[in-house]
């Protein structure tokens, strides 16, 4: 006769170090990240039937939580195909994967062993089996911790509520906390010249100056990093090179002032001034913007694309690009060509072309219908959907709304470029509609922090909005 399920016996979890931990793995990691097996160094992973069953479930169709179910399923296959021996015991993860992982991968092999919790009453919802599966492992394993690791927070609360340790999945963030995000600039002290100016060398290259300084803050310093002092007399320069103890800092061009407009738009702040000494500079290929609506991000990208591919002929052609995350209801498949699917989220591109078009007062009606041919023409919108296997050979690639992709999507795009292309980001990190992506783990977030301190990428984080009073102050206050 079978033993009832509240007396079931069952020998703990394969023999380990009482001081490791056991993770119950939710589906959605796996499907956010296939890598995460690996990812629990010493500790053990342990997964349920349902967790199995789900992935199959999700295997299907060409989106990106499908490819991580065949990967992840590809990974599992993999682990338990070379293993020997009870599989009860584990399979040991020991140089799989990234390497650092030296735990056991668990499969639950036997049914939940206790009566299932009475505060779950769905017993068929694939959340409460989990749940309950962390349950039975805390029942027999007293002296291991076990914890269960899902990115649905209602999850999480359930299983706090039974009485089930419970965290999401971090090894994805890059920040946590994205106040200590890096900025691209950097306020200098008062006494700054004072501790710095000794032995200080100056030199003029290209019309711009340049300082050679020793000092405290030198090691602290970033290369494309903005430095600033405001005052009588403001100091605006970037880190140009750190050798050792010393570092060398260059003067910006001023695009505040009307002789140096870019395509008819001048800086109306510091950072904007920021902004375009990098879009404008050649020697950077790789350019990430931040801040919230109304700081001009991609109206000064779009006045530098235009200007070094239409007058200085650096780029043959601009490539936009967005992700189509909506921010209502979706309204379904839309007709036409690439481009023409496309245009209904471009609806900034023409805005921003309105203004540049604008400034353009000479030339008059027939003159403007002109130059917005010719600039349209120049201007190429592009799904992310058909970018992998393509290069970018001398183009101007911006990707708007970089703020909705993975690390992985984001790492897809950027090693499109080719010779001779620039790739700006544009985002706001207060504005994600991805599910399961958060500050910390956005692509945007990733890249920002991966590339700082490179000699060809430069950053900076936008305050100010200059859209209008009514804009800034509902930013504000809503």
């Amino acid at each position: 006769m079978a033993p009832k399920p509240g007396n079931a016996k069952r020998a703990p979890v394969g023999a380990s170090d009482k001081t490791t931990k056991i993770f119950v793995l939710d589906t959605n990691v796996l499907m956010h990240d296939p890598t995460s097996l690996f990812r629990f160094e010493e500790h053990d992973v342990y997964l349920p039937m349902i967790t199995l069953e789900e992935l199959d479930n999700n295997k299907k169709g060409m989106t990106e939580v499908a490819r991580n179910a065949r990967q992840a399923s590809r990974f599992l296959d993999e682990i338990v195909t070379g293993q020997e021996g009870d599989i009860d015991q584990g399979i040991s993860l020991k140089g799989r994967g990234n390497g650092l992982a030296a735990g056991r991968m668990l499969l639950q092999t036997r049914p939940v062993a206790i009566e299932f919790p009475t505060a779950l009453p769905d017993s068929g919802k694939a959340d409460n089996q989990i749940i309950a599966v962390a349950l039975d492992l805390q029942h027999h394993n007293p002296k291991r911790s076990v914890v269960l690791v899902s990115k649905d927070i209602n999850m999480r609360i359930k299983a706090r509520a039974i009485g089930v340790a419970a965290e999401d999945y971090f090894n994805d963030k890059v920040l946590e906390d994205t106040d200590l995000l890096y900025t691209g600039m950097r306020e200098l002290p008062k006494d700054f010249w004072d501790k710095h100016g000794k032995d200080m060398e100056s030199w003029q290259e290209q019309g711009r100056t340049l300082y050679r300084i020793k000092g405290p803050l030198v090691g602290a310093m970033i290369l494309n990093e903005f430095v600033f002092q405001d005052g009588d007399k403001p100091f605006y320069a970037i880190v140009q090179a750190v050798e050792g103890k010393t570092c060398v800092l260059r003067t910006l061009k001023d695009y505040t002032h009307q002789k140096n407009n870019v395509w008819g738009i001048v800086a109306r702040n510091r950072e904007q001034n920021f902004a375009l000494n990098v879009l404008m500079d050649p020697e950077v290929d790789f350019v990430t913007l931040l801040g919230q609506a109304g700081t001009g991000k991609t109206l000064m990208t779009l006045a530098a694309s235009l200007m070094q591919t239409l007058e200085y002929k650096i780029y043959s052609e601009i490539i936009i690009t967005r992700v189509t995350v909506p921010v209502g209801e979706d309204i379904g498949f839309l007709p036409g060509t690439e481009e023409e699917k496309m245009n209904p989220w471009m609806g900034a591109l023409e805005d921003n072309l309105d203004v540049l078009n604008a400034s353009d007062e000479e030339s008059g009606d027939w003159g403007r219908a002109a130059t917005r041919d010719l600039i349209r023409s120049r201007i190429k919108v592009k799904s992310l959907n058909f970018m992998r296997g393509r290069t970018f050979l001398n183009k101007f690639l911006i990707i708007d709304e970089a703020q909705n992709l993975t690390p992985k999507q984001m790492k897809t795009l950027i090693t499109r470029a080719g010779p001779g292309t620039k790739v700006v980001c544009l985002g706001n990190i207060a504005q994600i509609d991805t599910p399961y992506l958060t500050e910390g783990s956005s692509g945007l977030t990733y890249v920002v922090d991966r590339f700082k301190g490179w000699v060809h990428s430069g950053h900076i984080t936008l305050q100010r909005g200059e859209r209008s009073r009514l804009a800034d102050h509902a930013a504000e206050v809503l």
